[in-house]
Formats: structure tokens, sequence, C-alpha cells
């Protein structure tokens, strides 16, 4: 667990407030405060879904408000796809699924290119299928083992 050091970033590439910014944009958001509230719901769902080395990485790439709010989450025993999460999201929101798939879109949007290529495909095969398209990547089909 402790054999390979990680950077110590004293400072995220983004602060919250430009991230909140960032995320209003992707949402359409009328308000700051909507683009905080959808910023919460889908990092806290994503904490309760990702765990290891992955959750702690993804966490130092964040803005610190950010990093806290998915940190904070204990891991779920469930491991819900990308539908399942999307669903799961909606019904603590009490938003609508078509909602809460727009927030999460939103959101995982202005974490991709925070969390990096290499950071992003860990973290994406970590977790189950269905969350390439959550954060705005392809979602390429693993090959099945050949029937003997």
């Amino acid at each position: 667990m402790y054999d390979q050091p990680r950077p110590n970033r004293s400072t995220p590439a983004m602060t919250f407030d430009r991230m909140l910014e960032r995320v209003r944009y992707e949402g359409a958001y009328p308000t700051r405060e909507r683009a905080a509230e959808a910023v919460h719901h889908v990092l806290a769902a994503l904490g309760r879904q990702l765990t290891g080395d992955e959750r702690v990485d993804l966490a130092q790439c964040l803005p610190v408000e950010a990093a806290l709010t998915l940190t904070a989450q204990l891991p779920d025993t469930r491991h819900l796809t990308g539908w399942g999460f999307v669903k799961d999201l909606a019904a603590r929101t009490g938003a609508t699924p078509a909602t809460a798939r727009w927030d999460t879109g939103a959101v995982l949007a202005t974490v991709t290119p925070l969390a990096g290529p290499d950071l992003l495909a860990r973290v994406l095969r970590r977790l189950p299928g269905g969350y390439a398209l959550l954060f705005g990547q392809a979602e390429l089909r693993r090959p099945e083992p050949a029937a003997a």
C-alpha cells in the first residue's frame, strides 16, 4: 500500500469556485448554488462507488471542497452499473432519472480533464460497466472469453 510514493500536490489544478463555474456552464444551471448542489450530490454518489488507490488519486486531483465530498462517503457494498448509479442518485435526491443523468454528465465532464486520461482509465477499470459514458468517454466492450 505504501510502496509507491504519490506526488502530493499542494494546489489543485482548479479552484472550487472555478469548478462550480465550469459545472454551471456544462449543465446550463441558472445559479451557482444549483451547480454546487449537483457537484455535491454526484461526487458523494461517486464516493460511494469508488474505492482503492483510484479514489485517493482522484481526490488529489480535485479542489479540496470537492475532494472532501468524494472521500467523506463510505464505500457502498452494492457495486452499481452506470445506469444503476444514475437511478440511485435520482432516488437519493428526489430527482428524475433524466435530471440525475444531466447532473452526472455536467459534473463528470468537469472532473474528466482534472483526472487526466491515465487516472480516468484506472477509475473506469475499477467501476462496473456503464460509467465511461457518464464521464463522456466511449464505452468499449470487454472481450468475452470464447466458449470451450
